[in-house]
């Protein structure tokens, strides 16, 4: 079986259709068709059920599907690689994530990539954003703090962390002398990423805190602003270390002691499965995972 009839087969497996697979692939449809007609030959046994809308795969297109499993990507992404070492990968990359989490933890990263001529645009957007625009091909690569749940979609972690809850000196001091932590910490100013609290309920989960509706003080979907008002004396909040351990270092912020322990939060880096085929893309893609600390 050749590798692009395999290509093709699972092209047309996850998106179903045969004009989605040609879109992706930048082939034609008859072409398309023509590799899974060819790799049915050679199997013995239909692999879709043409339909109106579509096709449908049949239970042997479902088992070749797992046997395959990520085999192809992975090959695809080691031989993009490799051209990349030998080839010029100068050009734009479109890389769209949390502006925090950018700002602070990614763009040191991208010195090897801009010293090898590669080009780096930056969009600051939340998880929802983030996969959407690497679907509909606005950008090449997403970082996002949300569970990847689309199967269109292809991640890796790329960084993991401690989630802590930190506030000032005086409220941190005061919180943990409290012989009613829980219920006093819930009494103070309130700063959040989002209302639906994403980081705070889960902290105040595991610890266990209970509260019946909580309402922030402040909203903002970039963590800086509020390590900000920390810094002057107001509030508290829940935040990756990564964003604070400087200042706790330094004595400008303090950690609340959590009666049972920290949360943790992960960011995976998210990719279209056909876009490894790019070396620049699976260049980036390699340097990013090994230089945040998970290499592939």
């Amino acid at each position: 079986m050749s590798l692009l009839r395999l290509r093709t087969f699972i092209e047309v497996y996850r998106h179903r259709s045969i004009s989605g697979a040609a879109r992706g692939l930048n082939l034609t449809q008859p072409a398309v068709s023509q590799h899974i007609s060819g790799l049915e030959v050679a199997i013995g046994r239909p692999l879709f059920e043409r339909q109106p809308q579509g096709v449908k795969p049949t239970v042997v297109a479902d088992d070749l599907a797992a046997d395959i499993g990520n085999k192809l990507d992975d090959a695809e992404s080691a031989l993009a690689t490799a051209r990349a070492r030998s080839m010029d990968v100068a050009g734009t990359l479109q890389i769209i994530g949390h502006s925090d989490f950018m700002a602070e933890k990614l763009a040191g990263e991208l010195l090897p990539l801009l010293k090898s001529g590669i080009r780096v645009h930056l969009h600051a957007r939340d998880g929802p954003m983030v996969s959407q625009m690497v679907i509909e091909g606005h950008c090449d690569l997403g970082i996002t703090a949300h569970p990847v749940t689309d199967t269109r979609l292809k991640g890796d972690v790329i960084f993991t962390d401690r989630v802590i809850a930190i506030a000032s000196l005086a409220l941190a001091e005061r919180l943990n002398s409290s012989e009613h932590f829980g219920r006093d910490l819930l009494n103070e100013p309130l700063l959040a990423y989002n209302l639906e609290l994403s980081l705070i309920e889960h902290w105040l989960g595991k610890n266990p805190i209970k509260f019946s509706s909580l309402l922030p003080t402040m909203v903002c979907q970039d963590l800086r602003s509020q390590r900000s008002l920390l810094c002057k004396g107001f509030g508290l909040t829940v935040m990756p270390e990564f964003l604070c351990r400087a200042y706790l270092d330094e004595g400008k912020l303090a950690s609340l002691k959590a009666p049972v322990g920290d949360t943790e939060i992960r960011y995976n880096l998210v990719w279209l499965p056909s876009a490894l085929r790019q070396p620049r893309l699976a260049h980036t893609r390699q340097i990013l995972l090994h230089r945040l600390g998970n290499p592939a």
